[in-house]
């Protein structure tokens, strides 16, 4: 398995990790032991990163990997371990960002519980509230470094300006952001920014929420999904348009002799040693197929083929609806 470094001077970690939202239910129904089982594949096949949050699942994400742990100690040292915090919920129900000093400790300590751990080894903030200045919230990130209870800081979905004023109050180990041949905003400064100031940007949904894949979501499928079917590249008529033009791209792979979703990891891992995809997914089999994009050196002619079949601009609709954009900084 190939290996990255996760932020300048931190560990190295395989080459892709193990996005964990798919430990709770939110792209179809799982469980413990399921999760488990993708847990030991990840173990075989030398995937030593995994990405979690205190709000996936409620807890239950973290949980599942916290009685893994349990079971298996030894595969403490052999993970690398990413959770995150920020997005909470008032009285009423409505979802907004807490950026506080008091919020990020508390729920830290509550994801170190469930995980069964005294430290993490990355701890994001999973969303920015745009009235606290970033700086005041880095330095609430570096007091829980000093305090021993995670080892390195990163945002999620935040602006290249934003990350230059974050790395000049404490080192950030890294960026998560959404970035596959579906979503390539990234590529308007996030890229070269993480590039520049040696920050690994880590690529949520490098599968395109399956769109990237040999068997994407059927629209029925669709219909159950709470976060996909208001998703404006999951509804009519862009879904059949968004269906239509990936199968360019699985003709394309079935050539290359590649699973679609490996090839999809392939060339994001081609887009700068920095990158880190993290697919997530709850079938041993399509864990496999997403392994083998780690494998597969893309050259010249094979990343212009790629571009051919898919290129930029290619998706129908945007990739969250309005409320879903509520959160992630927009730069582009």
């Amino acid at each position: 398995m190939q290996q990255r470094q996760l932020g300048a001077g931190g560990p190295m970690v395989s080459c892709i990790g193990v996005g964990a939202m798919s430990f709770s239910d939110f792209y179809g129904a799982t469980d413990e032991a399921a999760s488990h089982a993708i847990l030991d594949a990840a173990l075989d096949a030398g995937v030593t990163h995994l990405d979690t949050a205190n709000v996936y699942g409620m807890g239950r994400s973290e949980r599942a990997i916290g009685s893994y742990l349990r079971a298996r100690p030894e595969a403490r040292d052999a993970f690398t371990i990413a959770t995150k915090a920020a997005i909470a919920r008032d009285a009423e129900g409505w979802r907004y960002f807490d950026n506080s000093p008091a919020h990020l400790a508390a729920e830290l300590d509550q994801s170190l519980g469930r995980l069964g751990v005294e430290a993490v080894d990355l701890f994001y903030v999973h969303r920015r509230n745009p009235d606290v200045p970033i700086e005041e919230v880095t330095g609430t990130l570096a007091r829980l470094v000093e305090a021993g209870k995670t080892k390195a800081i990163g945002f999620s979905e935040i602006a290249p300006s934003s990350l230059r004023r974050a790395q000049a109050v404490h080192p950030i180990a890294a960026v998560q952001s959404e970035y596959s041949l579906s979503t390539r905003s990234p590529e308007m400064g996030l890229v070269q920014a993480c590039a520049e100031l040696g920050v690994s940007l880590v690529a949520f949904s490098p599968v395109g929420r399956s769109l990237l894949t040999d068997s994407s979501l059927s629209f029925e499928a669709v219909q159950s999904l709470g976060f996909l079917k208001p998703n404006p590249r999951f509804m009519a008529p862009n879904y059949a348009a968004n269906i239509a033009a990936t199968d360019r791209f699985r003709t394309l792979a079935a050539e290359m002799g590649v699973p679609a979703a490996g090839l999809a990891v392939a060339w994001l891992l081609a887009q700068g040693d920095h990158v880190i995809p993290i697919p997530g997914t709850r079938s041993i089999a399509h864990f496999r197929e997403l392994v083998q994009g780690t494998e597969v050196a893309l050259d010249a002619a094979d990343l212009a083929r790629i571009e051919a079949a898919l290129p930029i601009g290619w998706a129908h609709g945007d990739r969250y609806s309005a409320d879903q954009w509520v959160g992630p900084e927009r730069y582009c």
